[in-house]
């Protein structure tokens, strides 16, 4: 079995154990996301799948997008006005905004940080997930 072949068998059964049907358009956008971690936009996302599959729509990007996000496969990554961004770390983690590249990174989060933030919610209260970004500049900058 080729490689591509090992590769399309490997998206289809990610794809199906989170209850989502498997397309191409799908299995491409999954792709593009898990090669290269750098939580890019819908427009970026757009524009690496368009050079393999040259006849997609940007409206074929979103909904595929909405069907990642629902079937728990990638998270979008909100930074107030900026356009959504899109991230396939599913682990409890942070993110970090260098406000001079625009770049984000993953910041992960020990466990026991983790279990503290759940535990300063007023009573009564549980999150279903956290969402924590820092913004600032990288030390390298």
């Amino acid at each position: 079995m080729s490689t591509t072949t090992d590769n399309h068998a490997a998206l289809c059964e990610k794809l199906k154990a989170c209850d989502v049907r498997p397309t191409p358009q799908r299995e491409i956008v999954l792709k593009v996301i898990l090669e290269k971690r750098d939580h890019p936009t819908a427009d970026e996302i757009f524009a690496r799948v368009k050079a393999s599959l040259p006849t997609i729509s940007l409206a074929t990007v979103y909904n595929c997008l909405e069907a990642l996000v629902q079937g728990g496969l990638v998270r979008q990554v909100n930074l107030e006005r900026a356009p959504t961004r899109y991230c396939p770390n599913l682990h409890e983690h942070a993110h970090f905004h260098d406000e001079k590249t625009g770049k984000i990174h993953d910041v992960d989060l020990p466990a026991d940080f983790v279990a503290r933030l759940r535990q300063i919610l007023p009573a009564g209260f549980d999150a279903r997930s956290i969402e924590l970004n820092f913004r600032g500049k990288a030390a390298a900058n």
